[in-house]
């Protein structure tokens, strides 16, 4: 399979490129840069490039420049506008094998990559490195990481934690991708071999929250029927990850202190302790610092689960990486669903790329999701991203001074929506179990 860099600065015609050669066999990488570009050259293999002639910090002759001072012989085609032929053919002059026009014909295109590839053949390409296709292209996977500045910046500080033994917060909004965070930190860290055990605190009642963390012993209490092996156990040399920590009560925080302090846990019901050691992950979507200072969260505790934060970004703050994600989820629900489109018309681009994303990925994944399901033809419109006609409230924001203003924007959040409890969660920032939480608490509940 033949590795592709598409250097492009146009983001939408850059996926859509993208996506078609996907489609037609090829492993295909992209950059909307020269800076980024090199470095994808740098990390892995690369077989053939199609790069834009303008750029934004650079150009495409510069690029066969940088190839040629490194002595390597990739073939690159410069794709051009009309009006920049007499470039083009400069560029062929100084190493690129061939030029094409915009709009991109794609027999026209085919038929130049096979011609490269054969003019090359006869010479096997330099690699950059050692480490081979897979560091600039990856495997399929469930999540995507991004492009943006935002992402390479919270990727690199998961590389450079992961394989310390440090426990990590990590702070975010709802959707925006924390609990993949988690297992990146698992998978690069030095426990990748055992077990990743994820724990959602907000949907744990305050009962049974010690036999969740601890297990429990036949007979411990009514209804404990036969053994229970806890979370602390089951991720024991792993990685223990619990999502909304925030949403634990103050009696559960005091058990959990206990237990990541002595590294020792005692099912419920039992007398005997087991010793654990379990690398600790945690994740809230709340201000824990202004929880301390209310008095519902622990400080000893929130020092002990924090050595190193990490903070996502919201998605409206990663505009480079919006139609990535769109089109990595398009391709999640064409498998899904057995379906053949190919992406996302210039409207719905446009509007993709213009929406503020409240709920972040997981808004856009179940949009998208939707949208392929109602497509008739190869292209998702607007017709289909009916959320998005109309411009979206910017995202209310749950962490608020005082109670009686959080009540305050719970109701006008409710008020907004028509009462939709999932779309008022989204407006407000939260997950949907946080909002029942809330609704309980202000006595707001149907």
């Amino acid at each position: 399979m033949t590795s592709i860099l598409i250097v492009e600065d146009d983001i939408t015609y850059g996926m859509m490129l993208k996506t078609w050669l996907c489609k037609k066999g090829f492993q295909v990488a992209s950059a909307s840069s020269i800076a980024r570009a090199q470095k994808l050259i740098e990390t892995g293999s690369v077989e053939l490039i199609l790069s834009d002639l303008r750029l934004p910090d650079k150009d495409g002759i510069d690029l066969l420049k940088w190839l040629d001072e490194r002595g390597l012989r990739i073939p690159l085609i410069i794709m051009t506008g009309y009006a920049d032929i007499q470039s083009a053919v400069q560029a062929m002059k100084l190493g690129a094998c061939d030029y094409i026009a915009k709009p991109v014909n794609p027999d026209e295109l085919l038929k130049k990559m096979e011609e490269a590839r054969k003019r090359h053949s006869a010479h096997s390409v330099p690699k950059a490195t050692a480490q081979g296709k897979a560091a600039a292209f990856p495997p399929p996977s469930d999540f995507l990481e991004g492009e943006s500045d935002a992402a390479r910046q919270l990727y690199n500080y998961v590389r450079l934690v992961a394989p310390t033994n440090m426990s990590v917060l990590i702070n975010g909004a709802s959707g925006t991708g924390k609990e993949y965070v988690a297992h990146r930190i698992h998978q690069l860290g030095k426990r990748a071999d055992r077990p990743f055990v994820a724990i959602d605190c907000g949907a744990i009642p305050k009962e049974l929250a010690a036999s969740e963390f601890f297990g429990h012993i036949k007979g411990a209490f009514t209804g404990a029927l036969t053994d229970k092996t806890g979370a602390f156990v089951e991720a024991n040399g792993g990685t223990l990850f619990l999502d909304e920590i925030g949403n634990l009560s103050y009696e559960v925080q005091i058990q959990l202190l206990r237990a990541l302090q002595e590294r020792k846990i005692r099912p419920v019901g039992s007398s005997k302790e087991i010793s654990v050691d379990v690398r600790l992950v945690s994740a809230t979507n709340e201000n824990l610092e202004q929880a301390i200072e209310k008095g519902t969260f622990r400080e000893d505790l929130y020092h002990r689960i924090n050595e190193f934060t990490l903070r996502m970004p919201p998605l409206k703050d990663r505009r480079e990486d919006i139609l990535l994600f769109a089109n990595f989820f398009l391709d999640q629900a064409n498998r899904e669903m057995d379906k053949q489109l190919v992406g996302f018309d210039d409207k719905a681009s446009r509007a993709l790329l213009e929406y503020s994303w409240p709920g972040n990925l997981r808004q856009m994944k179940n949009l998208v999701r939707r949208a392929t399901l109602l497509a008739q033809d190869k292209f998702i419109t607007i017709n289909e991203l009916s959320e998005l006609k109309a411009p979206a409230p910017a995202p209310i924001g749950i962490a608020l001074r005082n109670e009686e203003a959080e009540k305050h924007q719970i109701i006008e959040a409710l008020r907004q929506t028509g009462n939709n409890k999932s779309r008022a969660a989204q407006l407000l920032g939260i997950d949907r179990k946080t909002l029942y939480n809330k609704l309980k608490l202000y006595h707001l509940s149907d």
